[in-house]
């Protein structure tokens, strides 16, 4: 049950974007295409069910505060590595991804373009590591399980959300838009509406 609550509330109570806001350059910048959309959506889950499980066992053996028990120094801490050794790690699974997407799929690679490899820097995913450490340190993620469950969600959560917005520009290129408002603008105005009406789910009670 516990696993549920987690992956539920990291899709629609603590989605990257409607929630935190995180992702918004490739959020925007590839939400025209609803093809793209699930492409680039895709990616960023699998990064994300990679990643965030791997930096939880790195972040409970080796970086935080007394991690390094197991091998006879509990006295070394370096958690002032984090953020260098999740980024490293989201990087790795980047180049995979490329590496794979350009292989069987070039089209998608082309539309993509510079985003794909960007996915290394993108907020959500470190984001989403960074909220993990935070979950341990709370005791709210207490088993590997958990972390693959979040990470999971966090990445369902993201690529629904862009979904959803590339959906709904393409129905606006049929629209009457002020010209002051199209492209970024009118796309930033539905983000707003669309997290507006995802705080519908903060109620939820588990």
């Amino acid at each position: 049950m516990e696993s549920l609550n987690i992956f539920i509330r990291s899709i629609f109570i603590d989605n990257m974007v409607f929630a935190f806001f995180f992702g918004m350059c490739s959020y925007i910048a590839v939400s025209k295409s609803v093809k793209t959309a699930l492409g680039l959506g895709a990616a960023v889950t699998f990064v994300m069910v990679m990643t965030v499980p791997l930096n939880y066992l790195l972040y409970e053996f080796v970086l935080k505060d007394g991690a390094l028990a197991w091998a006879g120094i509990p006295e070394v801490n370096l958690s002032f590595l984090t953020f260098i050794v999740f980024i490293a790690t989201i990087a790795a699974f980047v180049q995979l991804v490329e590496m794979v997407v350009e292989k069987y799929s070039p089209t998608l690679y082309s539309q993509l373009g510079i985003f794909l490899p960007l996915i290394a820097v993108n907020c959500a995913i470190l984001g989403g590591s960074l909220f993990m450490q935070q979950k341990v340190d709370g005791g709210e993620l207490q088993s590997l399980w958990q972390s693959i469950v979040y990470g999971l969600g966090s990445g369902l959560g993201w690529w629904l959300a862009i979904v959803m917005m590339a959906a709904i520009r393409e129905k606006t290129t049929y629209s009457h838009i002020p010209a002051a408002l199209k492209g970024p603008g009118i796309a930033f105005i539905i983000t707003g509406l669309m997290g507006i009406a995802f705080m519908i789910f903060s109620g939820i009670q588990f």
